[in-house]
């Protein structure tokens, strides 16, 4: 291979990298950039339907829960059709469902397209990770894990800035932004390809069988730690308010540091990951996060809220590429699309799932914090189980996939 043609190769690898990490950035903003207008929407249809107290919830939450639901078909429908046909076309819906709210009066049809939305992000999300595992492997492969990981969380930051601000005039306002998406779709067709499924194992080794153990681990430690990761910016307002702290703007604050604490734990994973190999990040990570909910139950001033946050989001940032990297190694080619199909539902299965842990907790007789403090034992003892895996198991290749 010639130097020009090397140097060309780089440059539509990066471009192919660029297209598949903003198409993963948008599934962050299906929640995140209405969730501002929450009071508004009550507000707007609270008087008029009976049923105000649940869809209200539903109409941001619900893309959510049927991400979890749809992603498992959606992971099938990419293997049978294609990854690229199959991106394409539900980023199309993505658009078109996106803004549908917006010239909506009825807030039941509200609801229901927002469900249909979330199907559609269900497609992209399972899509994008397919398509990072058909272009790339090895060290490539964990660095666009990586930089998925990260380019998510950016892009969710920038959309609740602007769903918020937009909020402030109206709520239909913020739901014109999923237009956006459609400038992307150009992109797509230009730089994104389908590997043939033949051509992808004989290059990449992705012929193997599927390791199932492996994919067991991966699940359940994307669909545990996301029970625990939710218990932060789900929780944290509730016990704030116990220590008197009911400003908004503090409250917004606190989140926010989570997310950028969340951040530096995705930019610091490759390096941990080489130092500490998959078992010991996710000791690492679930120790972080234990140690997270401890201080976040005992803290008894705002900085000592803040502290809190900041140590489980590191834990937090660390999660989903830990997890994610060797759900895609242990996959063959013609698997991908139904394996992290399944991993998406996972996530977001954890994510619905993380509330209804601390209700049921409550229920059994514990208080709020009491509650957590058994999700945090919880997680201690997962660490612990991890490290104990990480001391008998040499480390061997930094991208291996789990124990």
């Amino acid at each position: 291979m010639t130097i020009e043609s090397t140097v060309s190769r780089q440059a539509m690898t990066r471009r192919e990298g660029l297209v598949l990490v903003l198409g993963s950035s948008l599934t962050v903003m299906g929640s995140v950039m209405v969730a501002p207008i929450l009071p508004k929407l009550g507000a707007e249809f609270g008087p008029f339907e009976p049923r105000a107290d649940v869809l209200v919830p539903l109409a941001i939450t619900g893309p959510a829960l049927a991400i979890a639901l749809f992603a498992p078909l959606a992971g099938w429908l990419a293997d049978r059709i294609g990854r690229k046909a199959l991106l394409i076309i539900a980023t199309l819906l993505y658009a078109l469902l996106g803004v549908l709210p917006a010239l909506l009066d009825d807030l039941r049809h509200i609801v229901a397209a927002r469900l249909l939305f979330g199907c559609a992000e269900a497609a992209i999300m399972t899509c994008c990770a397919a398509l990072i595992a058909d272009y790339w492997h090895g060290e490539d492969r964990m660095r666009l894990v990586n930089l998925q990981v990260v380019g998510i969380g950016l892009v969710g930051a920038l959309c609740f800035v602007a769903g918020g601000a937009l909020g402030e005039q109206s709520w239909r306002l913020p739901f014109y932004l999923y237009l956006l998406p459609l400038l992307l779709i150009p992109a797509m067709l230009r730089v994104l390809w389908e590997p043939p499924q033949r051509v992808a194992s004989s290059v990449q080794a992705d012929d193997a069988p599927v390791s199932i153990p492996r994919l067991v681990v991966g699940y359940l430690l994307i669909l545990g730690g996301m029970v625990l990761s939710l218990v932060v910016p789900v929780q944290s307002p509730l016990l704030l308010a116990g220590t008197g702290i009911t400003s908004s703007t503090l409250i917004g604050a606190c989140a926010g540091l989570g997310l950028l604490a969340s951040l530096g734990g995705s930019l610091a994973w490759p390096l941990l990951r080489r130092g500490l190999g998959i078992a010991g990040c996710n000791a690492l990570l679930l120790a972080l996060m234990a140690a997270g909910l401890w201080l976040l139950i005992r803290a008894q001033s705002y900085p000592d809220m803040l502290v809190a946050v900041v140590v489980h989001g590191l834990g937090v940032g660390l999660l989903v590429p830990n997890a994610m990297a060797p759900v895609m190694n242990a996959l063959s080619a013609t698997t991908r699309g139904r394996g992290l199909g399944v991993f998406t539902a996972c996530l977001y299965i954890g994510q619905f799932a993380s509330p209804l842990a601390v209700a049921t907790l409550m229920a059994l007789g514990y208080d709020l914090r009491g509650a957590i403090g058994w999700l945090a034992t919880f997680s201690l003892a997962c660490a612990t189980i991890w490290l104990v895996a990480a001391l008998i198991r040499p480390r061997g290749n930094a991208v291996a996939s789990h124990p």
